[in-house]
């Protein structure tokens, strides 16, 4: 980028921090083939999504995300954020070198939902729930920390699936299977769960929480590795 230059951030955040109405958002979403994503807090977006959106909320690790999962800096981005989110979403993006920010969803998701467009949610369980389900149970448990968290501790009968290597490691998931996530805070599985139902997984449970709230339960932890073959 140094090498072969960027726009200036005034015209990215003139672009970027265009206002679309719900026809005009799916116009453009369809026209440039833009990612959509969704930046408002996890809880909220499991709640209710535009079905096809990647959560990366900007309450969190906003930047790093990005980078890591969107590997082309040109893609056009549409983005769903809470009011007044707009400016920050716009700016965070350039500053990890995103300058193709097309616009955003006006009124936030409200709109989308008053249009009475079509929906998605993601199911979610707590720690406490999923505990008395998964103790001598054969359910299908996907940890997406890193390797080196993973390694660290986990829950006996867990699978690594990093976030980070998610879109290499998309076949290794079962579409008729179902699966419960979690990260260490709930973050990153919804982040995963996005991802993976954006590519046509449906059978998925987040787990609120995510680890540090599934230690709190009698489940059992181990530190040996559970093979990616395992899926």
């Amino acid at each position: 980028m140094n090498k072969m230059g960027y726009e200036s951030l005034d015209k990215v955040r003139l672009r970027g921090e265009q206002a679309l109405s719900v026809r005009a958002f799916k116009a453009a979403w369809e026209g440039n083939d833009a990612l959509v994503i969704d930046t408002r807090p996890q809880e909220v977006f499991a709640k209710g999504f535009i079905p096809g959106s990647i959560f990366i909320g900007i309450d969190d690790t906003f930047a790093p995300w990005v980078g890591a999962l969107i590997t082309d800096l040109k893609k056009p981005i549409l983005f769903v954020c809470e009011g007044g989110k707009e400016e920050e979403v716009v700016n965070r993006l350039a500053r990890v070198g995103y300058d193709n920010p097309i616009g955003y969803l006006e009124c936030g998701f409200d709109a989308w939902e008053k249009a009475v467009e079509e929906m998605d949610s993601l199911d979610e369980v707590s720690a406490t729930t999923f505990a008395k389900m998964y103790n001598g149970s054969n359910l299908n448990l996907l940890d997406v920390r890193r390797a080196s968290e993973f390694q660290t501790e986990h829950l006996v009968g867990a699978v690594n699936f990093p976030l980070d290597f998610i879109n290499s490691n998309m076949s290794e998931v079962d579409r008729d299977k179902t699966y419960y996530l979690h990260c260490e805070g709930g973050y990153r599985s919804v982040i995963a769960a996005s991802i993976l139902k954006s590519r046509g997984f449906h059978n998925l449970v987040n787990i609120q929480g995510g680890y540090k709230a599934l230690s709190e339960t009698n489940l059992k932890r181990t530190e040996h590795v559970e093979q990616m073959t395992e899926l």
